[in-house]
């Protein structure tokens, strides 16, 4: 399915892209002087990055008729015309982020202008994870996050960034069903923040199963067209592939905006829900601590009781 990707190959796009995109350069030097403060959130570690660039992302409008009047920058006739990609498959290329959160970031549209759905691309994912090695591989849901929501993409970071990733060897994963093959198993958290489900698998097809149960018996909100969530893929040391699946039921936390006292820009996504919340202003940096980062995963999350609902359906 996929073309050979090796990490000389993505390091070559990156060094090659710096050398003709100054934005792009200087976006990724600016990380290495970026503000980064240390949360605990019962007993899991937060990061929070004061990352202005990321502005573009949280204060998106992804509002239909806002998208209705931009063009979208995912498409290959709208990029801009130094930046070069990646062919993957058939349906996807690897480009960089022009916005990094990560020392390196990269974003994978498809090649054609398809909404933002999950649906059928489990495999892709999981493979994508297992070509781009030291990478994870995640998935905004179109309110989760996603500063394009027309457009399938997913994108890339280094492995090991997220905090939620080194959180998981330290808590128990409560199994619940393994795939007929025997292949993957599908658990949920205990003992965090945060809620979510864990699929490991040796094999793409196997967890795609398994991903097809879990989505049959998520809530889908009234007007969508998918159960609203954030995902993370990224290969363990011990070479299984990890797909982490945060089930969401808001878009953005209730005091989002930049109006008033109380109001934070913080727009969280795949990486927030990670463990690195993200802070394009200097004022919200300052401010957030750790409850305001439990405030919003109660906000955005499930709590036990809407996660144990999702389990008896499953069963």
């Amino acid at each position: 399915m996929s073309n050979k990707i090796t990490p000389e190959i993505i390091e070559n796009l990156f060094v090659s892209q710096f050398k003709v995109w100054p934005q792009a350069d200087e976006n990724f030097k600016a990380l290495a002087g970026v503000e980064v403060k240390n949360l605990d959130v019962d007993g899991m570690p937060i990061k929070v990055q004061f990352n202005p660039a990321r502005i573009v992302s949280s204060a998106a409008k992804v509002d239909p008729e806002a998208l209705k009047k931009r063009k979208c920058f995912l498409c290959g006739e709208n990029r801009p015309e130094v930046q070069e990609g990646i062919e993957w498959g058939d349906k996807y290329i690897i480009l960089i982020n022009p916005f990094p959160i990560f020392p390196r970031h990269l974003t994978i549209p498809d090649k054609t202008h398809t909404p933002q759905l999950i649906k059928g691309r489990i495999g892709d994912m999981v493979s994508l994870a297992a070509d781009l090695k030291g990478y994870t591989v995640f998935y905004n849901g179109p309110k989760c996050g996603a500063s394009a929501p027309d457009h399938m993409h997913f994108q890339a970071g280094n492995s090991n960034f997220l905090t939620i990733e080194k959180a998981i060897e330290s808590i128990d994963l409560k199994p619940i069903i393994v795939s007929n093959d025997g292949e993957a198993v599908l658990s949920v958290s205990e003992g965090l923040p945060v809620n979510f489900f864990v699929i490991d698998t040796t094999s793409a097809d196997s967890a795609e199963e398994l991903f097809d149960r879990l989505y049959a018996a998520m809530p889908v909100p009234e007007g969508e067209t998918e159960p609203m969530m954030n995902i993370l893929c990224y290969v363990t040391e011990e070479g299984e592939a990890r797909v982490v699946i945060f089930p969401r039921k808001r878009h953005r936390p209730s005091f989002y905006g930049t109006e008033g006292d109380d109001c934070m820009l913080l727009s969280p996504a795949s990486v927030d829900m990670g463990g690195v919340f993200i802070t394009p202003r200097k004022v919200d940096f300052d401010k957030i601590d750790s409850a305001t980062v439990k405030r919003i995963y109660d906000e955005l999350c499930l709590n036990d009781e809407e996660i144990n609902n999702i389990v008896e359906s499953i069963n």
